[in-house]
């Protein structure tokens, strides 16, 4: 059994929160919020305690915990994985790992240096549209893949004190949403190696924001990425096309997924279709199960702090390419 406590009662505290109520090896020792009134709420739901600092949460339960989850907003990460750290407990910490690259590597290190796992939530690795695709390319079904167009948007997010909104503290776009698509793709294609990107950052006034990016990675394969937070809704799509055929998925389709394989024996044959049907339990579940998996065997976990790593850089040359308008080289 897993002792958790959960810092942060927002969106993401509360999906993780009912992840793992539906767990039987885990054990939600309490919930951490400076918004105690909704930090109680969200306690009663679970049957655990509400605590509205870090601090008193620590003092009383730190002998009894296993983990910690951070679910606050991105700018306060390190300061949270560092604290963690230095009680000896794994961490939990939602994605982006950090607002920028040096902030990761100093979490990444301090971790190692105080022996504690470190996991961090890219939950697109557990969608099973984006595993069924990665297993196509791996297999070969499409061929050796030349491109990839990634599409993923919906509203403008809104939070506890509209720190979206805040550069400096977000990352905006490119660090929040885009970055799924910037470690799904490198997952799949290896090392990146130029980014060029462009978007509304410091064009607009209004709660909107909407970015391109191409990347080329050092395996040849050129991808194409369109970020929105202007529009209703949440929608995600790819296109992945090899020499021998495309996969294609549209989250607003009413049929997910598709695999198109070209049959060269049959003039005018049509395609494969591979279907999916939904899971018994979300990607945020399998995701955190498979987190605490890794810690009670002692396993390397599919998202490693790297990978986490990685995906902050990219995202961070991305907003250095809208700065300056050039290409950055990785």
């Amino acid at each position: 059994m897993q002792n958790i406590l959960l810092v942060g009662a927002g969106t993401m505290g509360s999906v993780h929160a009912q992840a793992y109520a539906e767990m039987d090896n885990v054990n939600l020792v309490g919930i951490v919020d400076q918004d105690i009134t909704r930090c109680q709420e969200m306690a009663e739901m679970y049957g655990t305690k509400a605590y509205d600092s870090f601090e008193k949460a620590m003092k009383e339960l730190s002998d009894l915990l296993d983990v910690v989850d951070i679910c606050v907003p991105t700018h306060l990460h390190k300061q949270y994985v560092l604290a963690v750290a230095d009680y000896g407990k794994h961490v939990i910490c939602e994605k982006p790992i950090a607002r920028n690259a040096q902030e990761a590597r100093e979490m990444i290190d301090y971790c190692k240096e105080k022996q504690v796992k470190l996991f961090v939530g890219h939950v697109v690795r557990f969608f099973h549209e984006y595993v069924r695709a990665k297993e196509l390319i791996d297999a070969g079904k499409i061929g050796k893949v030349a491109v990839a167009r990634m599409m993923r948007g919906g509203i403008f997010p809104t939070a506890w004190n509209d720190w979206y909104t805040d550069y400096n503290k977000s990352g905006g776009l490119m660090l929040d949403l885009v970055i799924h698509d910037f470690d799904f793709l490198r997952w799949c294609f290896g090392e990146v190696e130029r980014v060029y990107a462009k978007s509304l950052l410091g064009r607009n006034y209004l709660r909107l924001e909407y970015g391109l990016v191409t990347l080329r990675f050092k395996s040849g394969v050129i991808a194409h990425l369109e970020g929105t937070w202007a529009h209703d809704g949440f929608s995600s799509r790819y296109e992945i096309a090899g020499e021998k055929g495309m996969i294609d998925y549209d989250s607003t389709a009413a049929s997910p997924i598709t695999s198109f394989e070209r049959n060269t024996n049959q003039k005018g044959a049509g395609g494969v279709a591979v279907p999916e049907s939904p899971l018994k339990h979300d990607p945020y579940f399998l995701e955190l199960q498979h987190f605490i998996k890794c810690i009670e065997l002692d396993e390397e976990p599919l998202i490693t702090p790297e990978d986490a790593y990685k995906a902050v850089e990219i995202a961070c040359a991305a907003l250095e390419s809208v700065e300056t308008g050039k290409p950055v080289f990785l």
